[in-house]
């Protein structure tokens, strides 16, 4: 493989579209920085753009999520040897050379996505799913929210494909990703001359989705002064291009997305109350990946089918229990699209047939599963949260650690794992199903 540094002159972003790469590798300095960042959020939305590698070694399971979160698409430690990285640069490489490296699966992924997509075993998630399901069929605004990573764009597009306009367009916007005076025009399009520059007539994003429906992410970053542009858009059901004076009736579905808080938003200024209540028509929170862990052995057994195909490593059979232990414990707080990294990282650099603890991220999780051995952690992030979250939080990670401990100790078998945890098997069974234990996995 031909590696190549990026460019000395110019920006980050047109360093790395002027290498010519199909995967670029960053420092955790360079992709951390304002720069870095604003570069990984405009490469995501771009389907032709190299993926970007990060390596650092410094940073927490937080940071790291927050980089994927942006867009980048792998995080590799500093100590991983050089020729694990240059497999890794070739895996990525070839996968996006082939037309299989496109966006992560939570993200922009372009099979059709289908609400069976997020079929279930935890209570919480399947009660979620049966409110998605009454009201997929509808021509209702939709303000899906959850914390990053949980998959709000792969949710709309399931519900789109599941509606009645499934055949017309699906169109996004980042109302986060793009400076404040594109956005006005990537929204709402201009007419030829509406100010320097607009050379010629463009139809906006609303217009492109004329018949579908259009999907606003990252909907409490949009200004005050495009709040009230949109909340007559929503209100009319037609719009005015920039420098534009008639009317263009227009009939989209809208569907908004956002990690914030907007109920705090809209009490501390930042959020117009009654475009607040017009997008909240119908509420969709999705569970975070914490609250149900009972589907992470199914979600980490898909991924690994996925990146077996995806990256060529086809010898990758699946995941050894003391490995999906850990997996299982972590607190995620990067949810699915962290989980999608932390299983692509793994095949990358899986020596054997299956993936084992020294495949994955060194502080994965800074929990219980982790640091058994090393004392009670108390992650920062904890000292942000009410202490009966956390004493709930601590509680569960140390059953499930106790549990996956007893299981490894009896190689599965149930009624000596009862005996030893002092409960009855059925008891013992509950538990397992809560946390996401199977006995198959110890034997």
């Amino acid at each position: 493989m031909e590696v190549r540094e990026l460019p000395t002159s110019g920006g980050l972003l047109d360093r790395i579209c002027g290498a010519g790469a199909s995967a670029v590798l960053l420092t955790w300095k360079e992709a951390a920085s304002e720069a870095g960042r604003r570069a990984l959020a405009t490469l995501a939305v771009r389907d032709d753009a190299p993926r970007v590698i990060v390596l650092g070694d410094h940073e927490t399971a937080e940071e790291r999520s927050d980089l994927i979160a942006i867009g980048a698409a792998t995080v590799l430690a500093e100590d991983v040897p050089g020729r694990r990285i240059t497999e890794a640069l070739e895996a990525v490489a070839s996968a996006r050379a082939d037309g299989k490296g496109g966006k992560p699966l939570t993200g922009g992924e372009r099979t059709e996505p289908r609400l069976s997509d997020f079929l279930s075993r935890s209570p919480t998630m399947r009660e979620f799913l049966d409110v998605v399901e009454q009201v997929a069929d509808s021509d209702s605004l939709l303000l899906i929210a959850g914390e990053t990573g949980v998959g709000k764009e792969h949710l709309a597009r399931a519900i789109h494909a599941e509606s009645a306009r499934a055949k017309a367009p699906f169109v996004t916007l980042n109302c986060g990703a793009l400076p404040e005076g594109l956005l006005e025009s990537e929204l709402f399009g201009h007419e030829a001359g509406a100010y320097t520059g607009a050379k010629e007539r463009h139809a906006g994003h609303f217009e492109q989705a004329d018949g579908g429906t259009i999907f606003l992410d990252e909907i409490g970053e949009l200004p005050r002064h495009l709040q009230v542009r949109l909340l007559n858009v929503l209100q009319r059901h037609e719009l005015q291009r920039l420098g534009g004076e008639e009317p263009i009736t227009l009939d989209v579905r809208v569907m908004a997305a956002t990690n914030r808080d907007l109920e705090a938003d809209v009490r501390e200024g930042r959020f117009r109350e009654d475009l607040y209540y017009r997008l909240n028509v119908v509420p969709l929170v999705i569970p975070p990946l914490r609250e149900r862990r009972e589907d992470l052995p199914g979600l980490v057994g898909s991924f690994i089918r996925h990146f077996r195909e995806r990256l060529d490593r086809k010898k990758v059979e699946g995941i050894d229990a003391g490995a999906l232990g850990l997996l299982v414990a972590h607190a995620w707080p990067g949810n699915l699209r962290e989980l999608i990294n932390v299983i692509e990282r793994a095949m990358l650099l899986c020596r054997g047939d299956r993936i084992r603890r020294a495949d994955l991220p060194a502080d994965l999780g800074g929990s219980l599963a982790t640091k058994a051995d090393a004392g009670l952690p108390l992650p920062d992030r904890w000292l942000e949260r009410p202490l009966s979250e956390v004493k709930k939080q601590v509680t569960e990670l140390f059953e499930r650690r106790y549990l996956t401990r007893l299981l490894e100790q009896n190689a599965g078998r149930i009624g000596d794992t009862a005996v030893k945890a002092g409960i009855v098997p059925r008891t013992l069974y509950e538990k397992m199903r809560r946390h996401g234990l199977r006995k198959e996995d110890y034997r």
